[in-house]
């Protein structure tokens, strides 16, 4: 009898678990019977799925897509399960959601009420940070991406265009003075990130080409919200998303800088927020509800007046 359901199911318990003995374990086989049967598999497709080492097992390029693809249809399988014990008029079960801080805090949370008013047996299982995520091992259902997306198997949904700010705080700037070109940028206190760079940079449009400025401040964070606190507080200046500051702007509490571009005729820098899914001809339902009530409501939210 033909089980590649069972097989798919063991070779994504031992990517997951990272070791043939470790799967072996929960899934109550011995190693032996776990490292054949994954033999079994590679012999079948002729292609290599797993390099292994004493120290660690790591995926090829056609075991990353077998497990993608293994993992969508094992999804797949439970979903269909699911649907036809409960009923599939109606989205329920756990749903996985990241975004970034900031998008996560300002759109996707002050709909969330709403959400469950129209889907009240689906569980939102969010989680906000501005490290981008693997959606597979991590188990992610939907991420909302802020920036240029990479190469993948994913399905991207465009939400809309964030144009990134320099804002500092009415007290900070009668305190330092105010940049009037990015050359001055060397003499202010500038608040960053510390997404795995050799030091901190803040990329800016100039001339119609995007140049990393080398910037130097007294905090360097791994989340917009702390330094949008920050900026507030007079600590210095900060490079955000337009959707994250134009409140604090309209309310005077932040003052925008360098908004023409320090001098330039190049309008200042923006990126795309896109949200990312698996695919396929069959989408959960409750990925496909919260898709479908959040897109067109974070499209407007991302194209609103300051």
């Amino acid at each position: 009898m033909d089980n590649r359901a069972g097989e798919m199911q063991v070779f994504v318990r031992v990517v997951e678990a990272g070791s043939f003995s470790e799967a072996a374990r929960q899934l109550m086989m011995t190693p032996s019977t776990v490292s054949k049967l994954i033999v079994r598999i590679e012999e079948r497709l002729g292609v290599r799925l797993l390099e292994r080492s004493t120290r660690r097992l790591s995926l090829t390029d056609e075991g990353r897509l077998y497990y993608e693809r293994s993992g969508a249809l094992l999804a797949e399988l439970d979903d269909v399960e699911r649907e036809l014990a409960q009923g599939a008029g109606s989205a329920r079960g756990t749903l996985r959601v990241n975004a970034s801080v900031a998008f996560g805090t300002h759109g996707i949370v002050p709909l969330l009420p709403d959400f469950w008013a129209a889907h009240p047996n689906v569980t939102v299982d969010l989680s906000l940070s501005d490290e981008i995520v693997d959606l597979y091992l991590d188990r992610t259902d939907i991420a909302f991406r802020v920036g240029e997306l990479a190469s993948s198997t994913l399905v991207a949904r465009k939400i809309g265009s964030a144009r990134r700010k320099i804002v500092g705080s009415p007290g900070y700037l009668a305190r330092r003075g105010t940049p009037e070109t990015f050359d001055d940028l060397a003499h202010h206190d500038c608040l960053s990130f510390n997404f795995r760079r050799a030091a901190p940079v803040w990329p800016i449009r100039e001339g119609g080409r995007v140049v990393d400025r080398v910037v130097q401040g007294s905090l360097i964070a791994n989340n917009g919200e702390t330094v949008r606190e920050m900026a507030l507080r007079g600590v210095g200046l900060a490079r955000l998303a337009d959707f994250h500051v134009d409140p604090d702007i309209a309310a005077g509490r932040l003052v925008e800088v360098l908004g023409n571009g320090g001098g330039s005729d190049q309008p200042g820098d923006a990126e795309d927020v896109h949200a990312l899914y698996l695919g396929g001809r069959r989408v959960p339902q409750r990925v496909r509800a919260f898709l479908d009530f959040m897109v067109p409501r974070l499209q407007a939210f991302m194209k609103r007046d300051p």
